[in-house]
């Protein structure tokens, strides 16, 4: 795609769906040329000395060439395949290197919906570089957003905003999964998966199960958590909350029935459990889906 960029108004209908782009865009800089572009507006456009400070998210995918991003922080090396993210408020200056020059795909957002994605623990201002390498998939995206910001048809700000998350989440899966790709603890956390789904019905003790799989509870437990976002027991927790709404929602079991067979010792604490996670108890839950009798 050739050099481009515009930048948005967005409207009160744009904003209230959460989620709006204020920029996007796509540059090849060449070597030895200067850089940021003057074409930008004052508020984007800054100068390396005095750096800038935007009231938007950036993410901006280098694609090709190498540079230096700069922050509070400290100073971070930009390689190909590097993600810069840049948050509101944070003063920053990134540059290429004027022998290498680079490729940039860049979009800037704003809306109440960034809040939830940016806790995501991969995005903070301490790590603003992600190297996830050249991915097609994210290269796509970010050329299909541009495309869409060019059109500028009735409703590309709704479809963008699903792309743009669409495009984070691809990022930070790709991040997971480089930590554990064609590793033992990958194949060891999956064989543990499945057990747990297997045997619902049983108190694994989850030390036991680590040692049978020979690996170290700590380390395991460790690496369980960073792989799935749960601990082995919070997974296991999960799966049977889960199995058992499904039971209550399309069987006709009792819940003391339910609960053992999800593995629970005893209905009042699957009771006390179940309301925790869902908000009501496990009879309230049966009487909200019964249906009203036909007459």
């Amino acid at each position: 795609m050739s050099d481009f960029f515009k930048y948005l108004t967005a409207s009160e209908e744009d904003a209230a769906w959460g989620l709006y782009l204020n920029v996007a865009g796509v540059s090849a800089v060449k070597p030895y040329s200067p850089y940021p572009s003057p074409r930008h507006p004052e508020n984007y456009y800054f100068n390396w000395e005095n750096g800038r400070t935007l009231h938007e998210f950036q993410v901006n995918y280098i694609t090709s060439g190498s540079g230096t991003l700069e922050t509070k922080v400290g100073k971070f090396k930009i390689n190909p395949g590097s993600v810069l993210i840049i948050f509101p408020g944070m003063w920053h200056r990134y540059k290429p290197e004027s022998k290498t020059g680079w490729t940039e795909h860049y979009i800037g957002f704003n809306g109440a919906f960034t809040k939830n994605l940016f806790r995501q623990p991969l995005f903070n201002t301490n790590n603003p570089v992600i190297k996830v390498g050249f991915q097609e998939s994210l290269l796509n995206e970010f050329n299909h957003i541009v495309q869409l910001v060019k059109d500028e048809k009735p409703g590309f700000q709704q479809e963008c905003a699903g792309k743009l998350i669409y495009l984070l989440g691809r990022i930070v899966s790709i991040s997971k999964n480089s930590e554990f790709a064609n590793r033992e603890i990958e194949r060891t956390i999956r064989k543990a998966c499945l057990y747990l789904r297997d045997n619902l019905n049983k108190n694994t003790n989850i030390e036991k199960l680590a040692s049978q799989l020979n690996i170290s509870y700590s380390y395991f437990r460790r690496m369980f958590k960073k792989y799935t976002g749960l601990s082995p027991y919070q997974y296991q927790l999960g799966l049977r909350i889960q199995r058992s709404k499904e039971m209550i929602m399309n069987s006709h079991k009792s819940i003391k029935e339910i609960a053992y067979e999800t593995g629970f010792e005893s209905i009042h604490y699957f009771s006390r459990i179940y309301k925790t996670k869902e908000g009501i108890s496990p009879s309230q839950a049966r009487k909200n889906n019964e249906k009203p009798e036909q007459f």
